[in-house]
């Protein structure tokens, strides 16, 4: 059985840093991204480490985690929305009070998809893979992004839908160096925060339409690998103990490897058995995917595809070249995908 948190109107949202922490430089657009928030009839509780960065890190693994454990314990905060990933979330696990954590949201992508996986996978509690703080300081967020709202007041028993994204972006907007002086004022002339300029198209190995259902597991490749073989990524006992005899639909992405560190991974994981009883899997676009001698990330899944023959859908919605689904660890996800149209519907049901 999974628990599903119910984020309430007005509620207090924690910020955090348990990776990376925010640069002075880049301040006045945290400040911008938390005033947003209080702006949408939040209340926002900040912790120290996000306001500091230093040597891969926002503060040392003990400091991020005590703060993380409070707010994670403390039944005022309904949300846990740290302003970005970084590289070393993976240092404070050992730390954390798993048994102590309360009926709350906690909402990220890249690095903090690491935390978010290893809390369903421990608890049982249901995380959000989406959005981080500061992808949500515009004054227009985008309709794909904006489904975040929708996913986290979806009661126990019910459901929400999304539809892939129209555009993605391929390159983040440049700030010239007048405006990076005054950022606050530069992102105030602009009302979003993304470039989304891309058509926007799904693809599936098989070349064909794609229908398949499964309970979601999801996060970035390159920092969930490292859970395999630890207490914290013991995704077969998860199973036996919240979802027996169900099928896991695996959502997963790549941020900085090549296709042959991919396949390792990839590899290794199902190796550990987190692919067994798979529906399917769907890979997000990416910025990395270097082929190496010829070999492509579609090889990879097609690979993928024929060893665990399950159907597999790539560059969707997710990860590192916004904007993205916000999908739930844990979630019952029915997903439909057309071929001929490029897209797809993705409905979660918190059962």
């Amino acid at each position: 059985m999974i628990r599903y948190p119910f984020l309430r109107e007005g509620t207090t949202i924690g910020v955090t840093a348990p990776s990376y922490g925010v640069a002075p430089d880049m301040h006045d657009l945290l400040k911008q991204a938390i005033g947003r928030m209080e702006e949408a009839g939040f209340a926002v509780s900040t912790g120290d480490t996000v306001w500091t960065q230093h040597k891969a890190k926002s503060a040392p693994a003990r400091l991020r985690a005590e703060e993380l454990n409070r707010m994670l314990q403390d039944d005022r905060i309904g949300l846990v929305l740290p302003p970005w990933g970084g590289e070393l979330l993976i240092e404070v696990l050992e730390h954390l009070d798993f048994d102590r954590i309360g009926d709350k949201w906690l909402l990220g992508y890249s690095d903090i998809s690491l935390l978010l996986l290893a809390v369903t996978l421990r608890t049982g509690l249901a995380t959000a893979h989406g959005t981080n703080l500061l992808d949500l300081r515009g004054r227009v967020t985008d309709s794909t992004t904006a489904k975040w709202r929708d996913a986290l007041t979806t009661p126990a028993g019910g459901s929400f839908g999304q539809h892939s994204s129209d555009l993605y972006q391929v390159e983040w907007k440049s700030r010239p160096e007048a405006e990076e002086a005054n950022p606050a004022e530069a992102e105030a002339a602009d009302d979003s925060v993304f470039n989304l300029t891309e058509p926007t198209v799904w693809k599936s190995v098989s070349g064909g339409d794609v229908g398949f259902n499964g309970r979601l597991l999801v996060g970035c490749i390159d920092v969930i690998r490292h859970l395999v073989g630890t207490p914290y990524g013991d995704v077969r006992t998860f199973r036996d103990t919240h979802l027996p005899g169900e099928p896991v639909l695996w959502v997963l992405e790549n941020c900085e490897m090549n296709t042959a560190d991919l396949r390792r991974s990839l590899v290794q994981m199902k190796l550990a058995g987190w692919f067994d009883n798979c529906a399917g899997l769907m890979f997000g676009r990416s910025p990395a995917n270097g082929a190496v001698d010829g070999y492509t990330a579609v090889d990879v899944y097609r690979d993928m595809a024929e060893e665990l023959g399950v159907p597999v859908l790539y560059d969707i919605d997710c990860g590192h070249m916004p904007p993205q689904l916000t999908l739930i660890n844990g979630a019952m996800a029915q997903v439909e995908f057309s071929e001929e149209k490029g897209t797809a519907s993705v409905r979660q049901i918190y059962k």
